[in-house]
């Protein structure tokens, strides 16, 4: 689990995303984001998001510093209130931008919140299958699943599927990554992922439309400042 996050720390990149929500009843809604990330050596990663698209949303902001040994750090503006505010802890199991995404789907959570094991028949078919069982009831409180389940490409450490289970242990929600982007040295990062809600049939879809590797980003813009530019 280690080498699969480490994997997946990019030095430096930006890109448009696409983000599709789609009902059961088959509405769609369509987002566009723009999202800038940088990597440290000592494993610290930030990331910047914002909506371009729909108007009513424009400029919705997120700032996310992902810590390596400890609890990841977030912050929203809200241009309607021209507010920043925390995203605290209780809220990484609420919505990403009304998605089917989670705020700590949006981040790599410490792998100190969790125990992991492999599971039966961990290992064939070329898959890791291991189990992410958060280290308390408040961890499990804040990120809103009682456990994860997930399929590890053995030879790359790339994740493949992610599966989360509710506090009763049923499978409520599916994570599929449909195709990545790869970077040097065997690094990668997530090009199209699904979450599927086994109870409510909605679906969500991220793709990333462009990629820019190796751009240069200055530490001082991943600022609560730059958040409401």
């Amino acid at each position: 689990m280690a080498k699969s996050r480490d994997l997946s720390l990019i030095p430096s990149m930006s890109a448009t995303i696409n983000l599709t929500i789609t009902e059961k009843n088959g509405s769609i809604r369509n987002r566009t984001i723009t999202m800038t990330s940088k990597s440290f050596s000592d494993g610290l990663e930030k990331r910047f998001i914002r909506i371009i698209e729909p108007a009513e949303v424009r400029g919705t902001s997120m700032l996310v510093v992902d810590n390596k040994d400890q609890a990841d750090e977030m912050w929203i503006y809200l241009p309607a209130l021209k507010k920043t505010r925390r995203i605290v802890s209780s809220e990484k199991g609420k919505s990403f931008m009304s998605s089917e995404f989670t705020n700590a789907d949006m981040s790599s959570p410490p792998l100190s919140d969790f125990s992991n094991r492999h599971l039966a028949n961990s290992g064939s078919d070329n898959l890791w299958i291991i189990e992410s069982i958060p280290k308390d009831e408040d961890i499990a409180d804040q990120y809103g699943y009682s456990r994860k389940v997930t399929w590890l490409d053995k030879e790359s450490n790339q994740v493949r599927k992610m599966e989360f289970y509710n506090f009763d242990n049923e499978l409520f929600k599916t994570i599929e990554i449909k195709s990545v982007y790869p970077f040097p040295d065997g690094k990668y990062m997530i090009r199209n992922m699904i979450a599927s809600n086994v109870i409510t049939e909605r679906k969500s879809e991220i793709n990333f439309t462009t990629i820019n590797k190796k751009v240069k980003v200055e530490d001082s813009f991943f600022s609560l400042q730059n958040l409401e530019r």
